[in-house]
């Protein structure tokens, strides 16, 4: 049987970072692809513009797993930064995947997001629900999916798009990562409980989930949404946030219409800055209206389910 060789892009990345973790503790080969020579943990260079660079990262790989991308999911305040999302989300995850199926790579992981899909509103939904995303991340994620799909029918290789929550974890540089060092610093404002859902994901879970996908023959072709099936409200988490850190439970609230008038006052004076300011109107509905994915499909085709609890994962994220 040929040897196993995993190509990860991205490896450097916060997700990058545990895949290339469990490969290691789990004696898998694997490589570590960068975009630019001289950059100490990589094996492979190749540039995502550049076709044959990709071709021969690719040489003699059997997977792949494309963690590579630029993560911006607010709606963007200039061109440069849509075209940006254009170019490293679609075009170099196109290259990548046409590199891949030349060079005979069996398998394509894809990471992307559920901000591929259209806003769910306060309804949970799944990877059936209609409608084009909203911002130019999303949009470019969700060409790359396209991309990808039509690739592996072309070159009947085994791909798979996983389309994930709000990931979090030790090592993150997310907003929920944000929001633990500020609750901890009481600096962030204590919300109010507006019974919404905010689906995320524990960086673990997720890892385990790019494991599964990559070896299970009933995944090809699929896209799947990577979510717990616990989605707290922003209350909630601001309240799990307190617990993980020994601070006592809080007992006040902000008003939901005061946060919404300091939005509105932070989305007239981004207007005349030209850029984004730490309270606008996204900010404040990430905090109090619902962003909830269900992961039953994942669960009901492949048998997986997120297993670390959001106590467990905050604790993690803030402690290690």
């Amino acid at each position: 049987m040929p040897r196993t060789v995993i190509l990860v892009s991205g490896a450097s990345g916060f997700i990058g970072r545990r895949l290339v973790s469990r490969l290691s503790a789990e004696g898998v080969a694997f490589r570590q692809l960068a975009h630019r020579l001289g950059v100490g943990f990589a094996d492979v260079f190749a540039d995502l513009a550049g076709a044959n660079s990709l071709v021969q990262a690719c040489s003699q790989v059997t997977s792949v797993f494309h963690c590579a991308g630029y993560a911006h999911a607010f709606s963007t305040l200039s061109e440069e930064d849509s075209a940006k999302h254009w170019a490293v989300n679609f075009e170099g995850t196109r290259n990548f995947v046409e590199a891949a199926g030349l060079a005979g790579v069996r398998s394509f992981i894809f990471l992307s997001s559920v901000k591929a899909m259209a806003e769910p509103g306060e309804q949970c939904v799944d990877e059936s629900f209609l409608g084009d995303p909203k911002t130019a991340y999303g949009q470019s994620k969700l060409a790359a999916e396209q991309a990808v799909l039509e690739a592996g029918r072309r070159y009947g290789m085994h791909v798979v798009n996983l389309r994930l929550a709000m990931v979090y974890g030790s090592g993150g540089r997310g907003n929920l990562e944000r929001m633990g060092r500020l609750v901890k610093r009481r600096l962030f404002p204590p919300l109010p409980e507006t019974g919404n859902h905010r689906s995320l994901i524990h960086v673990d879970d997720v890892v385990s989930a790019m494991r599964l996908v990559a070896g299970d023959g009933r995944a090809n072709g699929r896209t799947y949404i990577v979510a717990s099936q616990h989605a707290p409200s922003g209350r909630a988490l601001f309240d799990a946030l307190r617990q993980a850190q020994g601070l006592p439970p809080c007992h006040l609230s902000v008003p939901a219409s005061l946060l919404w008038g300091g939005a509105k006052v932070g989305d007239w004076l981004e207007k005349l800055a030209g850029r984004r300011l730490p309270l606008d109107s996204e900010v404040v509905d990430r905090l109090l209206n619902s962003a909830w994915y269900s992961p039953a499909r994942i669960e009901r085709e492949l048998g997986w389910r997120a297993q670390v609890s959001l106590v467990d994962g905050l604790s993690e994220m803030l402690n290690s």
